[in-house]
């Protein structure tokens, strides 16, 4: 779910609850209408874990006969994203022409680069019988000498994805390198986004060659340096220092980070930008609203509404 309700979007963390990291963050619960999110980042004093400047948890949700998901068409700048999903399914249409489903496993990663516009909906064939959703969507925000760069969208399939197994373990590599292998996905920075599952009792220790480090848990519970911890809580630790992660039930990760990038990052809406004022372009170019000539299109297949920019944006 690649639209932001919010502005500037905020959550509470807790204090440190083990000398190995460095901060834990647990998401507020937002409902944004059919179903819950819980946004583990930004955070007020945590904006980014490498690259990755907003997570959300989509669901589980359960949706009832006829209804489903639909967030109408919105633009992105200076970021790419990527929305991987454990149960359900979600039609992607964007501004180039893609319109395509998006699958539990794969890797659907949209650049937008200078602004794109998608949306994001349950297919009709899956509101007939009602269905699940359960996912998770990240941002990642560009370099800057790439911000500027032109849309793009690539898909790879769950079976195109390294896959590494042994010892009770099962990484899937979503974005990026780890362990020795690297995702089939052109990524623009150094960084880590990997699906993890782990059978009780298993051990996965976190890479050490990778400046940023953390991760998310979306089932089960772990611990880390002697501490526990449960579902939808996150945990970024401090670059260099050796960390295992224990599983004490059957659980379920995501991990994620890499190098951080030049500078800060500003984040207003479905925006994000180095620069301030490039964020202010964005806004009142989408209040232009011209589609044909502007700097922003609507997708070809589902141009018949679009989100507004919020009230006092422009």
């Amino acid at each position: 779910m690649s639209w932001n309700p919010a502005l500037e979007p905020s959550c509470p963390t807790t204090p440190e609850q083990c000398d190995a990291i460095e901060t834990v963050i647990v998401p507020r619960s937002r409902d944004i209408g059919a179903f819950e999110v819980r946004r583990a980042l930004p955070v007020a004093h945590r904006r980014m874990v490498g690259p990755f400047v907003f997570f959300d948890q989509m669901g589980p949700a359960e949706f009832i006969t006829d209804q489903g998901m639909d967030v109408r068409p919105h633009p992105h700048i200076g970021l790419a994203t990527v929305t991987y999903l454990y149960e359900g399914g979600i039609f992607h249409r964007d501004s180039l022409g893609t319109a395509l489903e998006i699958q539990p496993g794969a890797v659907n990663w949209m650049i937008a680069g200078n602004g794109i516009t998608h949306s994001e909906r349950s297919a009709p064939e899956r509101r007939v019988a009602g269905e699940k959703l359960f996912g998770i969507q990240t941002w990642v925000a560009l370099p800057e000498k790439d911000e500027d760069t032109d849309p793009g969208f690539e898909h790879v399939p769950e079976t195109k994805l390294p896959l590494i197994e042994g010892e009770g373990k099962e990484v899937r590599l979503i974005l990026g390198d780890l362990y020795g292998e690297r995702a089939p996905v052109s990524v623009f920075s150094e960084m880590f986004y990997a699906d993890v599952v782990l059978e009780a009792g298993a051990r996965i220790p976190l890479p050490k060659d990778h400046e940023d480090r953390g991760i998310y848990i979306t089932g089960g519970e772990i611990e880390i340096a002697g501490t526990r911890f449960e579902a939808g809580q996150m945990m970024v630790f401090r670059p260099g220092d050796e960390i295992t992660v224990t599983a004490i039930r059957p659980s379920r990760l995501m991990m994620l980070g890499g190098a951080t990038l030049e500078g800060p990052r500003h984040l207003w809406w479905n925006f994000v930008s180095s620069s301030k004022e490039k964020l202010e372009q964005a806004k009142r170019d989408w209040a232009a609203g011209d589609w044909e000539h502007g700097r922003f299109h609507l997708p070809p297949d589902d141009k018949d509404e679009f989100i507004p920019l919020p009230e006092g944006g422009a």
